[in-house]
């Protein structure tokens, strides 16, 4: 194998395309900005929009809630009633078309001065559960559901209390359809999820796998690929905007494709 330290093109098999790779750049004498740490925060801030009976910018007021709190963004991205603007182009090179959706905020705990690597295993999982709650919900109503956090000011948080979001939207965006596309061809010839496939390869190899579980072994998993479907959306009845968290477990995300 070519030496990792010369620089190099490396495949991105999840999209086809290649990334320039130069590990010799580390050695420069500036490896980029050091931030401080960020200072230490209060139990409870009355003056944030997301802690327990606290008011929003929209002017609703939070429930006291003592778990996980979820409501939808009072600023959404997209919203579920979007008009139609893909007859309103008035040139090809400017096409539109409609993006209708839904975001939500979710709160992970009340106190304010938590991250949730900082939050007890039992408080966690009720995290997870409520991430898998919001994917069973929205992805009976729309083709994609994306979960996650953005951290710090740097990403775009723009309130520190530990919080995450959930995106749905009626189209796949186009580099998860990408994937998407990638990896059921790769299964379809060879058999095999391409991700599975792909962890087992670097895990032998291990010239490239910065951090590891302990006691990860590097052997091949065995893999029965004919139990792996691609799941199908649950019919969903139901579409509260605010609501607390139930208590399910499942799946934890997923695109659906039509």
């Amino acid at each position: 194998m070519r030496s990792l330290d010369d620089p190099h093109r490396r495949l991105n098999p999840l999209t086809g395309r290649s990334v320039l790779v130069s590990a010799g750049r580390t050695a420069r004498p500036w490896l980029g900005r050091q931030e401080p740490p960020p200072p230490a925060r209060p139990n409870y801030d009355p003056g944030c929009y997301l802690c327990p009976g606290n008011e929003r910018a929209n002017g609703e007021r939070n429930p006291d809630y003592e778990g996980t709190f979820v409501f939808t963004n009072d600023f959404p991205a997209l919203r579920p009633d979007t008009v139609d603007a893909s007859s309103a182009s008035p040139h090809r090179l400017l096409t539109t078309t409609n993006a209708s959706g839904t975001c939500r905020v979710l709160c992970f705990s009340p106190r304010h001065d938590l991250d949730l690597a900082q939050m007890s295993v039992t408080d966690v999982r009720r995290v997870v559960d409520l991430w898998v709650e919001q994917v069973d919900e929205l992805s009976g109503m729309y083709g994609f559901v994306q979960v996650f956090e953005n951290r710090g000011e740097e990403m775009g948080a723009s309130n520190p209390h530990p919080h995450g979001q959930v995106w749905a939207t009626g189209h796949v965006p186009d580099e998860p359809a990408l994937e998407d596309e990638r990896q059921r061809a790769w299964l379809d010839d060879a058999g095999a999820p391409l991700l599975f496939e792909y962890a087992d390869i670097e895990a032998r190899d291990g010239s490239r796998v910065v951090v590891s579980n302990a006691g990860h072994p590097k052997e091949p998993a065995t893999i029965n690929s004919a139990s792996i479907t691609s799941p199908s959306a649950k019919e969903s009845t139901s579409s509260p905007t605010e609501r607390r968290s139930g208590r399910r477990s499942g799946r934890s995300g997923r695109s659906r494709r039509s």
